[in-house]
Formats: structure tokens, sequence, C-alpha cells
């Protein structure tokens, strides 16, 4: 494990020391109770042998036993608490520093990301932290304290025997730094080996239809049950050497306790040791040796800890988009105005391989008004959209929003002035109120019916089980392709933003419901600026104005019939679809 990522465990456990403490506290205190029983019993043993004392004589002693031992079992449930308490915090503090930076990021990262590593990584490699410090970290200051403590109750019993514990203890954790490499090693081919596979079944499971229309489906389990059976032999391979080194610190306590138990026997014969003395040595001997062998036992609790570390410090310590960089360095300004007006002055982006998508680009859009973007694939509609939101910045030139730079301004306040309808609206688990009011989560509902009634998803909600509060399944089981993309439209209604983002939200419906979509946007679009992109060129209406994009620059505006009339790039552009 590197210094970093040590340091960086050693961190995540700050905001829980008490907890920790308490935990440590609770387990010493048990190792004291333990050697106050230990002594109590071999005095009480050797009482009634030796000295005959009946039980009249000794009973207080005896009745002590049973208290010590419901002490010790409260403590010990308490320190259970105190630890996974504990590491319940640092998961989810650890959980939402991943949200937050996730949302720094943004979607343009996520976007070229596996959904399925970020999965692994959020979940299990979150989950791999939790034994760490529930479990191997409070063990690792208990293996210090409580032998400590042992040692130290009996070295005035017997000197002799301390001393021998005192040599003999450090050979468990000298055999478990031996091991450690090979455990570690281990413990690192299997977590790479899980987010692998976690990556496929997610990017499998995202794609199961194009799949199976493929016939590829049988191929992809082949392949996941491959990934399966070699995750299984890593996992064996790290329980293997587990099992073996707990056998060989089991092997090391059992020997030192054996020669301990052999020496004070002779010593017992030739009388140099008393009976009360040697049984109570003997019975804090294997006491002394369990919470080491519980360490080794736990070590590749640190392991998996380690290994999931390194994967989440590596994606907490991701480089942000530029957006992010931005706003962390220039102090926002507030945004709020019920008209929106847009202009793009010499805006140039670039994306990380290098390719120029806008080179150049100006274009004003007037408050109110209604812009179609037109282009080939790839030309920069979407990224012009996603500038936009606020998910990428320019590398050269900038955006006026009502002539203010967007750049200086609050992006999340700036964010609440936009509505966004994609191709295909994203559907969460939850019910359809849970998918629609998170649009506007402070909503009464008069706002919710009359944004059901203009995306005409009124007779949907009828129809569903338990109308509103029907849950959805995931990408939105349970609704048609036209029903998800109404409910991305009632999102719309429900926002109530003054600039609407239309990223051809009816480009994969059937004719009939793409009408019923479009009637509905064209309501929504009234007072709004919108900016639409628009695929498929035959459905733009002759009045409707549009902006030709083609080598990162607006070529062509004006409206439809004009620039078909003019034979120009749009003109071009519709000759071509209607040939295909």
């Amino acid at each position: 494990m590197s210094v970093s990522t040590s340091a960086w465990l050693r961190a995540q456990a700050h905001p829980v020391r008490g907890l920790l403490a308490a935990g440590v506290a609770a387990g010493s205190t048990q190792a004291v109770l333990l050697c106050m029983g230990a002594w109590l019993m071999a005095w009480t043993l050797a009482q009634a042998v030796l000295a005959e004392r009946g039980l009249a004589e000794l009973w207080p002693a005896v009745l002590a036993l049973p208290v010590i031992a419901l002490a010790r079992f409260a403590l010990g449930v308490w320190q259970r608490q105190l630890t996974f308490e504990a590491g319940a915090k640092v998961g989810n503090n650890v959980r939402r520093a991943l949200e937050q930076r996730l949302r720094e990021l943004g979607p343009r990262w996520a976007a070229r990301q596996s959904s399925g590593d970020i999965v692994t990584r959020s979940v299990d490699g979150v989950q791999a932290l939790v034994p760490y410090y529930a479990g191997y970290l409070p063990q690792v200051a208990l293996s210090a304290a409580i032998p400590a403590i042992i040692l130290l109750a009996a070295l005035p019993a017997d000197p002799w025997s301390a001393l021998i514990l005192f040599v003999t203890a450090p050979l468990i954790p000298f055999f478990m730094v031996l091991v450690g490499g090979a455990a570690a090693r281990a413990s690192q081919r299997r977590w790479l080996r899980l987010r692998r596979m976690g990556a496929r079944f997610m990017d499998a499971l995202s794609g199961l239809t194009t799949l199976r229309l493929c016939r590829a489906s049988a191929r992809e389990a082949a392949l996941l049950a491959a990934t399966g059976e070699a995750w299984r032999k890593e996992t064996m391979a790290v329980l293997r050497i587990a099992f073996l080194s707990a056998l060989v610190l089991e092997f090391f306590a059992t020997v030192s306790i054996a020669v301990l138990a052999v020496l004070i026997g002779f010593r017992l014969m030739w009388g140099t040791i008393g009976f009360a003395q040697g049984l109570f040595v003997l019975l804090l001997a294997p006491e002394l040796f369990l919470p080491l062998r519980a360490l080794g036992t736990q070590r590749h609790r640190r392991m998996e800890a380690a290994a999931a570390a390194e994967d989440l410090i590596t994606l907490l310590n991701a480089p942000a988009d530029e957006v992010a960089k931005d706003a962390a360095s220039k102090p926002a300004a507030g945004f709020a105005a019920r008209q929106v007006a847009l202009a793009f002055e010499q805006v140039c982006f670039s994306h990380e391989l290098g390719r120029r998508v806008l080179d150049g680009l100006d274009l004003a859009v007037d408050a109110g008004t209604a812009l179609t973007l037109v282009g080939s694939s790839g030309s920069g509609k979407s990224t012009l959209l996603s500038l936009l939101m606020g998910f990428a910045i320019p590398q050269q030139g900038r955006i006026l929003v009502n002539g203010r730079n967007l750049a200086t301004l609050d992006i999340r306040a700036w964010r609440q002035h936009i509505a966004w309808v994609p191709q295909r609206a994203h559907v969460f688990h939850g019910s359809l109120r849970d998918n629609l009011m998170m649009a506007a989560p402070d909503a009464d509902q008069t706002r919710v019916q009359h944004a059901l009634q203009a995306a005409a998803l009124v007779d949907v909600v009828a129809r569903l089980p338990q109308g509103l509060d029907t849950p959805l399944g995931e990408h939105g089981h349970g609704l048609s392709g036209g029903e998800r993309q109404r409910l991305g439209l009632a999102r719309a209604w429900l926002r109530d933003a003054p600039l609407l983002l239309l990223d051809e939200p009816t480009q994969h419906l059937d004719a009939a419901t793409a009408a019923t979509v479009d009637a509905a946007l064209q309501k929504l679009a009234k007072g709004r600026t919108v900016i639409r992109i628009a695929h498929r060129l035959d459905r733009l209406a002759d009045d409707a104005r549009v902006a030709v994009l083609a080598g990162g620059r607006i070529v062509e505006t004006g409206r439809v019939d004009a620039l078909h009339a003019a034979g120009g790039v749009f003109a071009d552009f519709l000759a071509a679809e209607r040939a295909a």
C-alpha cells in the first residue's frame, strides 16, 4: 500500500476518531476485566483445591465471575456498535464526497467513462472501506493495547512467564508482514477483476436489447461467465493466502502457549511458582495471542480497502472539465430573468483529442424567438447545447446571456432558467410522480395537473394502476417510448423556464406520437427562447428559422422556404435526406 493511500485512509478516520477511541477503550476495559476474572478464577480454584475452603467462604469470588463475564459481554456489544458506526460514517462521508465529485466532473466526463466501472467503484469500493474502519483499524490498536495490559498483569504474578510471552508474541506480526506482500498483490488482482466484471456486466445490461437483436446475447453471456470464473479464481487465491497465513499464525500461537505450559508445569513440580500464579498466567496466555491472531485474519480487509482506496483516490482526483475549473477560479454572479437573449461571439471549442468542433462561431438568438440548428453529424449541434447548459466552456470567445458573459454567472442559478428535452427522456427508478416532480419539487397539484394536460399524459396516468404513484423501472420500463418523451415534456412544462433546449425529442417516435409531441412543443415554446436540434429536415415548417452548422461555423441562417429556394448548404442537406 503506497504512502498516499495510507495517508488517505488515515485522513478518512479523522471525523470518527472519537468513536474509534471509544471502541478501543471498551476493548481495553474488557482486557482489564479479563485479567480480573482470570485472577479470581485461579485464586478460587487454588483456595478450593489446595486450601480446601468451602463455598460459604468463596461465594463472593464465585458470584463476581458471572458479573465480570456479563460486563465483558456488554462492553463487547458496545465496542462492536461503536466501530460499526464509525465504519458506516466513513462510508457515508466517502460516498457523499464521490457524489459531489461526480457532479463537479459533469456529464461530459461521465459520458467518457464506463458506467459499470463507476458503479463498481462507488458501491463496492466504498463498501470495502467499511470493514477496514469497523474491524481492522480498531483491531490494530487492540492488538497493541490488550497484550500490553495482559503482560502488565502477568509481570507481578510471574516475571519469567511474562518474559516468555513478551519474546514469543512478536512472532505473529513478523510472519504477518512476511505474507503481506503476496496477499496485497492478490487483493489488487481481485479488485481489478471485479471492476472489469462490473463494467462489462453493466454495459451488457444496458445494451441487452441490441445484443438480442444482433443475436449476440449468448456470446456475451459466455464472456460474462468467463469473467465471473476468473474473478472466482482470484477470490479463491486471496482466501487461500488468508487461510494459509491464519494456519501459520495459529501454529506459532499454539507452540508459544505449549512452551509456556510445559515450563510452568516443570516449575510447579520444582515448587518455584505457586498454583494460583501459574494457572493465572496459563489462563491469560491464549488471550494475549487472540487479538494478534484476529489481526492476522482481518488483514485481507486492509488489503481490500487499500485496493479500493487507490481507485477511489483516482476518481476523487480526476481532472475536472473546464467548466468546473473555471467556476472554481472566478466569482459567480447570480442570474434571474423571465426573458433570455443569447449571443455567441467567436466561440471555439475542441474535444480532448484535439478535433475542433466549433471554430469562431457567431450566432444571435433574440429573446422569445425559436431557432432550429441543422447540420451533419458531428458538426457541433449537441456541443452548442452543452456549452449553453454549462457542461463545457469555450476555449475561445464568449457566450452572452442578456448581455452578460455566461462564464461569470452562477451556473446553478443559470440552469434554473433552462428546460431541456433530449431525444430520449431518462426515467429513473421510482414512481411517475417522483420522475415528474424532480423538475420542480415545490410544485403544487394544480401545476402538476396543468403539466400533465399540456403533455397529453392525463390518459396515460388514468390507465396506470396507481396513477402518479405507479412505480416505474429504470429507463422507463412500464412506459412506451412516446410516453417517456411526453414525461420529458411534462417536466419542461413544470419547470416553466424561459430557455427551452430541444435535442429533436421526436426523432425516435412514430408519426402519430411525433405529431402529438410536436403539438405540445408548440404550446410550450410560446413566449420562450427556443433552440432546437433537427435531424429530420423534412419535418420543419416553411416559416421555421434555421441556422446551418458546417465546419464549426454558422454558414446559413433564415427561413426554411427561403433557404430551400436559395439552393445553398441547407438545400443540399434536404436533397440528400430525401434521396436517402
